[in-house]
């Protein structure tokens, strides 16, 4: 098996640092843009005035940066060709998610809300494979050019990682179908005009089969955000929602009814191996800059990186990004050759390691610089705070391990299908 990066996917990130150097940089520098990514002025991103939210300015600037990458060619990479893209494969995906990331913060690859100039479109994807002819026409367009946003809606007040138990319900009434619960975590609501609810049709608490989605617009009478979480990393856009004897016609049903569950988990493999991917890369520009950091430092008339008590940890974090990498590119590959349920259990391996790699080698860049370190200074507190989350969100890590462990031991449940 051949390691190295295949030419075609090289010319890409060629073309794409020629890109950032070009377009995304002057953007960035200009109008004290810079603002947004000197993190001792948290408050030029949030509104704290208005729950916590993104700013208008700031996500004005992620709208101009991606409407540039567009242009260019390079937002919608991944998607088919008939919707404008060049149907990068994962494995081109995954490597291009770790370039990104590795290069550090910025306007090009912004880790806090995941707006990058090659362009993730999990609900585009989700609306090729699960849409009725009906709503792609209806759908696609407004995806793209920005008139239709999607937020979604799984995770509850009393139900996280046991979708299967979720206690929103939805029941037909003539030809329309009325839904009633309760969302937590509910995020990108601040500017969605829609929501992806998944509620219980059938079936009893626990039955994966039974679950439906539907497309239900914000505005519905009886849909309402009742607040937003403020979070370890701020701005928040995650919102705790509240339906009440919500109507939606057929036409809102997403996906197949009673099978909701299947288009959940289409969604969190395609984040998921991409998110991993994003989370290496942030971990090596944290070692990389524990290592800069460390052979410029004087301490004791000698290099801090003389030391093995600064080397050794730092080493151990090398090595295992090492490692990990060749794990996301071959379950990448896997990806793009087989069903996505047949390797799930490697998304999920990719996954919670590098989620937690990239915590730690935050972590350790901090205690390697010390002082300096520890401030808003330097990045790594905000590369913490923003992959902390990820420990947590779209599977917690026990939840992923549960998964592997599955397929390790040979037995499956209902539960492991998230």
């Amino acid at each position: 098996m051949d390691f190295a990066i295949p030419d075609d996917i090289q010319d890409t990130l060629d073309a794409l640092d020629a890109f950032i150097e070009k377009e995304i940089k002057p953007l960035q520098a200009q109008d004290d843009n810079e603002r947004f990514f000197d993190h001792r002025r948290e408050w030029a991103r949030t509104d704290f005035e208005n729950d916590g939210v993104p700013r208008a300015d700031w996500e004005a600037l992620l709208r101009e940066m991606r409407r540039r990458a567009d242009v260019a060619g390079w937002l919608r990479l991944a998607l088919p060709v008939e919707f404008g893209g060049k149907g990068a494969s994962n494995i081109k995906m995954a490597i291009i998610r770790e370039h990104l990331a590795a290069k550090g913060l910025g306007l090009h690859n912004d880790l806090q809300n995941e707006s990058s100039i090659v362009g993730n479109f999990p609900t585009v994807l989700m609306m090729r494979d699960f849409g009725t002819e009906e709503q792609k026409k209806e759908w696609m367009p407004g995806f793209l050019d920005g008139t239709k946003r999607l937020a979604f809606g799984l995770t509850e007040p009393n139900h996280g990682s046991d979708a299967t138990y979720l206690e929103t319900t939805a029941y037909r009434d003539g030809d329309e179908w009325v839904i009633s619960g309760m969302k937590r975590w509910n995020s990108g609501l601040h500017h969605a005009t829609h929501d992806i609810i998944f509620a219980r049709t059938s079936g009893k608490p626990g039955d994966p089969k039974g679950i439906s989605a539907f497309l239900v617009p914000t505005d519905a009478p009886g849909f309402k955000v009742e607040f937003f979480w403020w979070t370890f990393n701020m701005p928040t856009d995650h919102a705790e929602v509240s339906l009440t004897d919500v109507r939606v016609g057929p036409e809102a049903l997403f996906g197949p009814a009673e099978m909701g569950l299947e288009l959940a988990q289409h969604f969190v493999h395609e984040n998921r191996i991409r998110q991993a991917a994003s989370s290496l890369g942030a971990a090596q520009y944290c070692i990389n800059e524990a290592v800069r950091y460390s052979n410029e430092r004087i301490t004791w008339g000698k290099k801090l990186s003389v030391n093995q008590g600064i080397q050794f940890p730092l080493v151990e974090l090398h090595t295992e990004a090492a490692m990990l990498r060749q794990l996301i590119r071959y379950t990448a590959t896997m990806l793009d050759q087989k069903h996505h349920m047949e390797v799930t259990h490697l998304v999920a391996m990719c996954n919670y390691r590098a989620n937690r790699l990239a915590c730690d080698a935050a972590d350790r860049a901090m205690q390697t610089c010390g002082g300096v370190g520890y401030s808003r200074h330097m990045p790594f507190e905000h590369i913490y705070r923003h992959h902390r989350r990820y420990r947590i969100t779209e599977g917690s890590e026990e939840i992923q391990m549960r998964k592997v462990a599955s397929n390790l031991f040979g037995f499956t449940s209902s539960q492991d299908r998230k």
